[in-house]
């Protein structure tokens, strides 16, 4: 009995330390806040203190474990063993109870907190309204909340270590009141820290099960009920098995296969004596034929087909092998039409070709148009790629033209024909900023410089260098001394005082508008951010520097 009191002992303190090990990896998964870095001091030390303990306590209960091994016997160690076997097994389906009570509170928690509304009642207002008020708000009676004690560091220090899930409460300044997060909602945010899908059930990167084959299969599958003539004997059926009767009959139809006539070979032919003569033959390629007369020749065309003035005095200056060898003319009737002057002409040129020309045969190489189409491998071979949409940008309400990173890959910029550019955060999905312009957005480029947050804009004829207001207040210093330029033009190459690019202030955003002579259709920064370069559909690539403000 002494001994199976001690093992029980044994197990309790298994149990404790078990626990905290639990309690410390969930604090380490867990982002802490600065009120929960002290609770975490705590704990630790607590920990190590206990841990310590159960270590001295461990050392002479291995000695007893030893000496009672020694003295008891083969069936005392099989009683030992059965004992503490249930024992184990009665811990776990009491611990198993426990986890499925506290899941079954959450879940009833969740389904409860989404019903409710949320008490305070002042919309989407900012809270620092109610900063120097005594109340944060109105309920639904039109009754003040009002302001609760907020605790200090020493009473958090005290609640986390009185309560075991502390860690887990959350203060919502909204509503002026603590939450504690479920195990759901915590295993959802360690999903979102290790950037996967919130939900646990959700898989990417399911197996793709190819349930139909299409391969030749010409018609589409239809699950339609059968009609009821596909039940019913056919008529027309009938009728063509009496007639087949009768000719039978009559003798008309006869199932007697005629008899092959016995056929004599020469024994003492060569066999390729067929092939000889038929390759001493000349072998005759029939002779290619007119060309029909098109609507052109007719004697009353359509007026398209009815050359202009200019249209014929511009034959003139044509080769000779290059003009057309008929002009179409209109005819009221047809007895007015003339005869064809060069008709003997193309008689005799067309009798010399047939009578001079050789005529040669074309082998035509028969391909199959599956064999050239390469041979792609399996989609479910390529796996895994993504396949479920993770996040979505949503703001422009018309076509996204272009899109462009930043260098960090912190912050995305897109481009739409609404007339907008949007500057968003990739990891929430936030829209930073908004610009809108008086023409669609083609093409912007971010500039690769992390030091220099300056977005490039193609829209029309213009190219906008925009300060999207990112960064520290040195980088700003900088990008507002770069962007601050006079009106500069460029000279073309031909020296006249037609400017190519103009250079000035945007009168309503912060950066540079540059002026071209045509449309911009695309810029390109250097890899360093210095340069940029802009094209023009009329093939003209121009280099502009930033730093320097010139072209």
């Amino acid at each position: 009995m002494g001994s199976n009191s001690e093992k029980s002992d044994k197990k309790e303190k298994r149990k404790l330390g078990g626990g905290s090990s639990i309690a410390k990896d969930i604090l380490d998964n867990l982002r802490l806040s600065e009120d929960e870095v002290a609770d975490e001091d705590f704990q630790s030390h607590h920990e190590h203190v206990s841990r310590g303990e159960d270590e001295e306590e461990d050392v002479p209960e291995e000695s007893d474990s030893l000496e009672d091994e020694s003295d008891s016997s083969g069936e005392d160690e099989g009683e030992d063993l059965e004992v503490e076997e249930s024992e184990t097994l009665e811990d776990e389906n009491d611990s198993s109870g426990e986890d499925e009570g506290e899941d079954l509170k959450a879940e009833e928690s969740d389904s409860s907190e989404d019903e409710v509304s949320p008490r305070n009642t002042i919309g989407n207002v900012p809270l620092e309204w109610y900063k120097d008020e005594g109340h944060i708000g109105y309920d639904r009676d039109g009754k003040k909340i009002k302001k609760q004690a907020r605790k200090d560091m020493l009473d958090a220090f005290l609640a986390s270590t009185d309560d075991s899930k502390n860690w887990r409460k959350i203060y919502d300044e909204y509503n002026d009141e603590e939450i504690e997060l479920t195990k759901d909602e915590i295993k959802i945010i360690r999903q979102l820290t290790r950037g996967k899908t919130p939900h646990l059930e959700v898989n990417p990167y399911e197996l793709y099960v190819d349930w139909f084959t299409w391969d030749g299969k010409g018609h589409p599958l239809s699950n339609a009920p059968e009609p009821k003539r596909r039940f019913i004997p056919s008529k027309w059926e009938h009728k063509k098995v009496v007639e087949y009767i009768r000719k039978i009959r009559k003798g008309l139809i006869k199932f007697e296969k005629k008899k092959e006539e016995p056929r004599f070979y020469m024994i003492w032919d060569n066999e390729s004596a067929p092939m000889e003569k038929a390759s001493q033959r000349l072998s005759h390629i029939q002779a290619p034929k007119q060309n029909i007369p098109g609507h052109d020749e007719s004697y009353n065309p359509s007026i398209e087909y009815i050359p202009s003035q200019e249209e014929i005095n511009s034959y003139q200056l044509m080769y000779e092998e290059d003009r057309p060898k008929f002009i179409p003319r209109r005819y009221e009737r047809y007895r007015v039409v003339p005869a064809y002057e060069k008709l003997l002409r193309e008689f005799f040129d067309r009798c010399l070709d047939l009578y001079l020309c050789p005529r040669t045969r074309k082998k035509r190489i028969n391909i199959d148009p599956e064999s050239l189409k390469p041979k792609l491998p399996s989609p479910k071979d390529l796996r895994p790629y993504p396949v479920t949409c993770f996040l979505e940008y949503r703001g422009h309400s018309s076509f996204v033209l272009s899109i462009s990173m930043e260098a960090s890959g912190q912050w995305i910029a897109s481009g739409s024909s609404d007339r907008t550019v949007r500057v968003w955060e990739v990891a929430t999905g936030r829209c930073h900023s908004v610009w809108e312009f008086d023409e669609p957005v083609q093409h912007v480029a971010w500039n690769p410089a992390p030091e220099l947050p300056i977005l490039a804009v193609v829209m029309g004829q213009e190219v906008l260098l925009l300060n999207l207001g990112l960064g520290t207040a040195e980088e700003q210093e900088k990008v507002k001394e770069l962007l601050h330029v006079e009106v500069h033009a460029v000279p073309d190459e031909t020296g006249d005082n037609q400017s190519v690019v103009t250079w000035s202030q945007h009168d309503k955003h912060d950066g540079i508008k540059l002026k071209h002579f045509k449309t911009v259709s695309l810029v390109a920064w250097q890899c360093k951010g210095d340069y940029f370069t802009t094209v023009v559909p009329s093939d003209i690539l121009e280099i502009l520097c930033s730093n320097d403000k010139y072209i």
